[in-house]
């Protein structure tokens, strides 16, 4: 669709069907609805989500509770994704959400109304181990996923300046010597290439792990374990 006009046949159709009277360009509004003595019923349409759009909803509300947005129903790789996220935006807003398809049929996602979201105690509690597993404060707040240091990052690392110092080692010494209780585990499982079993539970270090070693930012004094690790740029 190329226009916003375009959306208003399959959005009016879907309104009538219900027993509304719908008028377009109604003052400001795209769209208005009426049911007998119902509170009246707002779509705003748009080509696309935007934060313009939420913003011309919100002020609508200041009219009436009972108000959708209209946009193309969103094609391509990451529209499920792009879907999802602005029906949660609606949903946490009070909004309702329409979406017109190609075949011109209109699908209403949510209504208006009143929504809180179930706190998920799993995630919750992920993300605190993450945070007491995550020694100092190696990331600045709000840089992308690309370089980020994780506890898994940190443990490995680790794992691996042990290795660049003692040079072939038993895992279990390994683990006593960082503190890293599934350092063998992690070193078998070689997620970043920094490991080589070279013989039964003995791993050394790779080219890539001393790589790492040298490009991945840690703060080794704010690690009590690590007291005796190597001095490595930070």
């Amino acid at each position: 669709m190329e226009r916003e006009d375009q959306l208003y046949p399959p959005v009016k159709t879907l309104l009538e069907a219900q027993g509304y009277e719908v008028k377009g360009e109604v003052g400001a509004v795209d769209v208005m609805a009426r049911r007998g003595d119902e509170d009246p019923v707002i779509v705003e349409l748009k080509l696309r989500f935007s934060l313009a759009l939420f913003h011309q909803a919100i002020a609508r509300q200041s009219v009436t509770d009972l108000v959708y947005i209209a946009v193309p129903k969103p094609k391509g790789r990451q529209a499920r994704r792009m879907l999802k996220d602005n029906l949660a935006m609606c949903r946490r807003l009070g909004l309702g959400l329409i979406t017109v398809l190609a075949d011109g049929r209109a699908e209403v996602h949510c209504d208006p109304g009143p929504y809180a979201p179930r706190k998920s105690k799993k995630r919750q509690a992920k993300l605190l181990r993450e945070f007491q597993r995550l020694q100092g404060d190696p990331n600045a707040g709000g840089a992308t996923r690309h370089g980020i240091v994780t506890a898994y990052r940190q443990d490995a690392l680790r794992c691996a300046a042990h290795l660049a110092e003692a040079g072939p080692t038993k895992g279990f010494e390994v683990a006593k010597a960082t503190g890293v209780e599934k350092a063998t585990a992690l070193m078998a499982r070689n997620h970043y290439g920094w490991f080589e079993k070279v013989a039964k539970g003995i791993y050394q270090l790779t080219e890539a792990g001393g790589e790492g070693l040298k490009h991945w930012a840690y703060s080794w004094e704010e690690d009590p374990r690590a007291e005796d690790a190597p001095n490595q740029t930070v």
